[in-house]
């Protein structure tokens, strides 16, 4: 398989304002943040850096949230030092005040008959709560479009668990790690599985070379992984690409049965990443589950920077405190999670992978899809104002990914078709 051109390999991975792919994201709504990141009516404001802008986000008294460019439109001073007062947010070098929309509200600086306020708007990207998340809509419509139908941002809150953690690479790289099974049964071996490991994980591990057959979608892409389960089945891992960002994965794993495990990777810059562990469950309460939905162990404290959140204690600084001794007699990579595993091999390739450099094979099948696929919306959105996938179809995200044992015979796509929709009232299909 081909390597990626430099000038494509720009394309997919450059994201700030004014870049193709920047474009293509901005057609979306966005999770920002966590709604528990702006817990309080009139609280302080936190800084956002999202697809290379600078921002600042604040809950206003009446409870709405307010997203802004960074800079006040009278001499430039941070807002993130404003206050938050009386539904607006203040700067405090003049004391220009703007409400959720940006519009400038009060001017004291000013003569009381002066209208000068009202021709003045900070940039401001509107803000949707929905289940525990804050969204943000950065394009160019006056109106916005429909909201996607994710199963997770729809089904109770209680029946969802979310995390974050910083990934300190460019968000195609850390994405793809998600839509490459092949890296599992590596990666993520622990040696000695015991009765107490899963069907699933026992298939898994055994299988180091699965059979993948990667299925186009009108939503982004889905693809099999196959390996042999017994001497009549074979074991399939159903996962999911859903454009621009989402992807939906399988563990096996038992904490997971019932759920269905996903990913968002939020681009921050170029070169950092937002990835939003999610993972719900269609039919009930998580309960138990209800703790973070993925992360990479303890995170040291945060900070008001732009990239001060969601930072693992263990991470490129410090080898992501590898033990080498676990790397020859516990697991593979020596490291102490799945998660860790997967930021210290994605931030490992560098900021952004030069792909031009890549040796692909066969079990690169989905990563060369889903690469071409953003590759075409991103140049048809650029070159003939085409919508991407999705922005105005928000039921094709109503998916599943899924783990199935299947007769040999069957084909896998038609005799999963009703398991990978979403809101059906039916469990996910996780073989555990």
């Amino acid at each position: 398989m081909l390597p990626v051109l430099k000038e494509d390999n720009d394309l997919l991975t450059r994201i700030g304002p004014g870049t193709a792919m920047g474009d293509l994201f901005r057609q979306y709504w966005l999770p920002l943040l966590m709604a528990s990141e702006l817990p309080e009516r009139a609280g302080p404001p936190v800084r956002v850096r999202v697809l290379g802008e600078d921002l600042i986000a604040f809950r206003n008294s009446s409870g709405q949230v307010g997203l802004l460019a960074s800079h006040c439109a009278h001499r430039g001073a941070s807002l993130f030092f404003g206050r938050n007062e009386e539904d607006g947010l203040r700067c405090v070098y003049h004391g220009w005040k703007y409400d959720v929309t940006g519009q400038c509200v009060d001017m004291p600086s000013e003569p009381l008959e002066s209208t000068f306020k009202d021709r003045i708007r900070q940039r401001a990207y509107p803000c949707r709560e929905q289940n525990g998340v804050i969204w943000t809509y950065m394009g160019p419509r006056a109106e916005p479009p429909p909201f996607p139908r994710l199963e997770w941002a729809q089904v109770p809150e209680e029946n969802c668990a979310f995390a974050k953690t910083l990934r300190e690479c460019n968000w195609l790289q850390a994405l793809e790690g998600d839509i490459d099974n092949a890296h599992v049964p590596f990666l993520h071996s622990r040696f000695n599985l015991g009765p107490d490991d899963s069907l699933a994980s026992r298939i898994m591990y055994a299988g180091k070379s699965p059979h993948l057959e990667v299925v186009d979608k009108p939503y982004g892409a889905m693809y099999g992984s196959r390996r042999d389960a017994d001497e009549r089945q074979y074991n399939w891992r159903i996962i999911q690409f859903l454009f621009p960002c989402f992807t939906m994965i399988t563990t096996g794993s038992p904490q997971d049965r019932g759920t269905v495990p996903s990913h968002a990777w939020i681009p921050i810059d170029d070169e950092h990443t937002m990835m939003w562990g999610i993972r719900w469950n269609p039919t009930e309460p998580l309960g138990e589950q209800r703790p973070p939905a993925s992360n990479a162990g303890e995170y040291v404290p945060n900070t008001s920077d732009w990239l001060g959140q969601w930072r693992p204690i263990a991470n490129m600084t410090n080898d992501y405190l590898i033990d080498r001794e676990a790397q020859r007699t516990v697991c593979f990579s020596g490291l102490r999670n799945i998660p860790l595993e997967d930021k210290m091999v994605t931030e490992s390739m560098g900021p952004i992978m030069p792909r031009a450099l890549e040796h692909l094979g066969p079990t690169d099948a989905m990563i060369v899809k889903v690469r071409s696929k953003l590759l075409a919306a991103v140049k048809a959105l650029r070159d003939r104002g085409v919508s991407p996938p999705c922005v105005d179809e928000p039921s094709l995200y109503g998916v599943r990914s899924a783990i199935v044992n299947l007769p040999r015979e069957a084909n896998w796509v038609e005799a999963t078709e009703e398991t990978l929709k979403a809101f059906t009232g039916q469990p996910a299909a996780s073989l555990v």
